[in-house]
């Protein structure tokens, strides 16, 4: 009974790894593949009108920096719109600041909801928003100038009805983990989103992600009490059949920094994880068309699951490794999802050397050493996360635990000189 046990977790998390190998690497399968995952060449005149949403919360420190980003756009229609807390003086402060700055393109709209979280928030604007297309930021990214004209592009050459473009964490020297976490969304947003958005089903990303106005009028805007509303909408979008364009362009995407502690790298991916689940419960992936996306939609979002059968296997696995005997082919086996995590930890390596030169980032001999060394532990934060969202859901809690930014992204400013220089 035991060795059945052994041989059938082994092989589950066998497929496991290798779906997450195959995933990873569909942007390299062939140079025509990895060219499409960029932006086309914006050469003709812009057409549409864009409202930016940009949902704030106690970001006093990093959100005139995004806004002033978002203003220097060179698409000439577009709208930045500020969304604060009725109790957050703060953030409000900073935002009419702006709005006095920026007379005429930036706007601010106060977000009432007594329970707040971000897609209360968006849902708050959309009544103001008077664009084409309305994209959503978050309240630390570093945007593009040229950004919108490629999507305004991307939308009237491609036909698209959604647009997601690249989001990319790059403080990748702040800490042990910081590394891991920018090299994961490297594989997420250059790769794996490209395939979903292929085979029909995606979970759309929580910013530098564009849509037709009417298109989310016509949804219902945002999910007001789902802790992953980016994934919902593109659940329910993709479920109605509407095309998505995901391009990822090093030079064009939107730059993020990772959460300032583990405590708070734990909190996120627990919020993402147990909207994952929500967005499962609720079903509405059973409208996709076809089995193929279906499968896959199912597979998806139900990834917390796996991660946290993952977490649980770990211990017990040490715990009859050195307690119990089992005959030799099952303890081969047992070693049967080594061969796919060990060859996705030689990818992420590659992964990690060409990340440093698509950004001009010096990554060092120890910065491998610490790729290869995290890759552990960094797996049980992910498994206590998944476990914890599980958790969280089992108990009916669902209150919005709130990211928060420090800039470490942003350029170090330059010093003044010193004086008679």
């Amino acid at each position: 009974m035991l060795s059945a046990l052994v041989v059938a977790v082994s092989l589950i998390l066998f497929a496991f790894s290798s779906v997450t190998l195959w995933w990873m690497l569909h942007a390299w399968r062939t140079p025509e593949t990895l060219a499409a995952t960029r932006f086309r060449a914006a050469e003709d005149e812009p057409g549409l009108r864009f409202s930016l949403l940009v949902p704030a919360r106690h970001e006093e420190l990093v959100l005139g920096h995004t806004v002033r980003a978002l203003v220097r756009s060179r698409h000439p229609d577009f709208e930045v719109i500020v969304i604060v807390g009725h109790d957050d003086p703060g953030t409000a402060e900073v935002a009419e600041a702006l709005a006095r700055e920026f007379p005429g393109q930036v706007q601010v709209v106060v977000d009432h909801h007594l329970s707040k979280n971000k897609p209360r928030a968006l849902n708050s604007a959309l009544p103001a928003c008077r664009g084409d297309v309305v994209g959503v930021f978050d309240a630390e990214d570093v945007v593009h100038p040229d950004l919108l004209r490629h999507v305004d592009h991307t939308f009237r050459h491609a036909h698209a009805d959604v647009v997601q473009g690249g989001v990319q964490l790059v403080n990748f020297q702040s800490s042990w983990y910081s590394l891991r976490n920018c090299l994961e969304y490297y594989f997420w947003f250059r790769s794996r989103l490209h395939l979903q958005a292929a085979k029909g089903f995606i979970p759309l990303g929580g910013n530098t992600v564009f849509v037709r106005a009417d298109l989310l009028r016509e949804a219902g805007g945002w999910d007001p009490d789902c802790l992953a509303e980016d994934c919902d909408l593109g659940v329910r979008l993709s479920s109605a059949g509407a095309r998505v364009v995901v391009s990822y362009d090093p030079v064009l995407v939107t730059r993020e920094e990772t959460p300032d502690s583990l405590q708070g790298l734990m909190r996120q991916r627990t919020r993402w994880n147990q909207g994952f689940i929500q967005v499962f419960r609720k079903g509405d992936w059973r409208r996709l068309d076809g089995v193929r996306p279906r499968m896959l939609a199912r597979y998806t979002l139900a990834t917390p699951f796996l991660q946290a059968f993952t977490g649980l296997t770990i211990p017990v696995g040490i715990l009859i490794g050195l307690t119990t005997k089992v005959p030799i082919l099952v303890a081969l086996l047992s070693f049967l999802p080594l061969l796919p995590t060990l060859a996705v930890l030689a990818f992420e390596v590659v992964g990690l050397h060409d990340f440093g030169r698509q950004y001009r980032f010096p990554v060092r001999p120890v910065h491998y050493a610490k790729l290869v060394v995290g890759a552990p532990a960094y797996q049980v934060v992910l498994a206590y996360a998944a476990l914890r969202a599980v958790w969280r859901e089992s108990r009916g809690r669902a209150d919005w635990e709130l990211t928060s930014h420090v800039g470490a992204h942003l350029p170090a400013p330059r010093s003044a000189p010193a004086a008679g220089s």
